[in-house]
């Protein structure tokens, strides 16, 4: 069944509709820290509790692989017939001209549009951030590659690959030692979360939310991390918060700048390091989250992915990937789906990846919350 989208939902949130419509689509994660404001009202310790220190280095323990396993670097030559065909095949008739998003082609060994990523998001350390904290190492695992099958089942003409996108750089509720309001993890947790992606041959997003900070302060701190092949990078406007707001209260922002800080910053490293492109996840959903998007500068040797990652019923999930995305294209797109959150609407349900594929553009990054 193809949902319709009512032109009514395409009003700004500048309006008295705001606060409604943010309820729906409260964002990508929820930290424990303001749990109340993200989980239906329940309330939980900071997003390091004392005896999760433990836990998670246990787990970390745990979850080492046997050996060592490394993720295939991808081809190095560029197939620009089929760079072209897929990208048709994603616009996915779209007729307003804006898709396929005209730019130079991908330095060789790109990973888009050549597969589709379906990515498990979350925090080792907290169950109400996403699935990576939520199950067992060996369960998630499971569960990620039965959604892959089904992403394949929907679309056979595009491999589907895993991803493990973690988020390195948490938002706080409280400013810490800097007045910082944000809480950069420990080597052995990004640790944790690359071996647990070599086990599946996956690929790594570390993912950031500024809070109080900025992308020049956190991108530089995981440059060991971006320098691999295999590791690429988010950012969360969400949680990108200016003077008077507070982090669990207000949808934060960022502007084209800072995205192209986070591009240029990938596109040297991957230059001066001899690295396949690097992919950029860019997290929306509402209009100020970012601002002058047609101001975000192109790279060959990076990727951007404008990632549609507000959670609602259907029809508003729809309209926000029109609105946010689509009518404001960059380069390449995504979609967000929530186990808990999308259900949390009497009567509502989670998108099935043919509805989401029907998309236009068709989304070639998902991820799961």
């Amino acid at each position: 069944m193809q949902y319709k989208v009512s032109s009514s939902r395409h009003t700004l949130m500048n309006e008295p509709s705001r606060a409604l419509r943010a309820a729906f689509l409260i964002g990508s994660c929820c930290l424990t820290i303001f749990a109340s404001s993200c989980n239906g009202g329940q309330s939980g310790g900071s997003a390091v509790a004392k005896d999760s220190t433990a836990t998670a280095n246990s787990t970390a323990a745990r979850d080492q692989p046997k050996k060592d396993t490394v993720v295939p670097d991808p081809p190095r030559t560029m197939d620009t017939a089929l760079y072209d065909k897929i990208l048709h095949h994603l616009a996915n008739g779209d007729s307003s001209g804006r898709w396929p998003v005209k730019t130079a082609y991908p330095s060789a060994g790109a990973v888009l549009p050549f597969s589709r990523i379906v990515a498990y998001y979350g925090n080792f350390y907290s169950k109400k951030m996403g699935v990576l904290g939520e199950y067992p190492a060996d369960q998630m695992l499971k569960m990620l590659g039965t959604e892959m099958k089904k992403w394949e089942a929907a679309d056979s003409t595009i491999p589907v690959i895993p991803a493990i996108h973690y988020i390195a750089v948490t938002a706080q509720g409280s400013p810490g030692k800097d007045s910082k309001y944000r809480l950069r993890m420990g080597s052995k947790q990004i640790d944790s979360a690359i071996k647990l992606a070599a086990r599946i041959h996956a690929l790594v997003f570390l993912d950031i939310q500024v809070g109080f900070s900025n992308v020049e302060a956190e991108v530089p701190q995981l440059e060991k991390y971006l320098k691999m092949p295999q590791v690429h990078l988010g950012i969360d406007p969400e949680f990108s918060m200016k003077p008077g707001k507070r982090i669990g209260k207000n949808i934060g922002t960022m502007d084209a700048a800072d995205v192209n800080y986070c591009s240029n910053y990938l596109a040297n490293l991957a230059k001066a390091n001899n690295l396949p492109p690097k992919i950029l996840i860019v997290h929306r959903f509402t209009r100020p989250m970012i601002t002058n998007y047609k101001n975000i500068q192109k790279h060959t040797n990076v990727q951007i992915v404008m990632d549609m990652d507000g959670w609602g019923e259907p029809t508003l999930k729809y309209d926000s990937y029109k609105s946010y995305i689509s009518n404001e294209p960059v380069q390449f797109t995504g979609f967000k789906l929530f186990y808990k959150n999308d259900i949390r609407k009497k009567g509502s349900r989670m998108l099935t990846p043919p509805e989401v594929l029907r998309q236009k553009p068709s989304p070639i990054y998902i991820q799961y919350q």
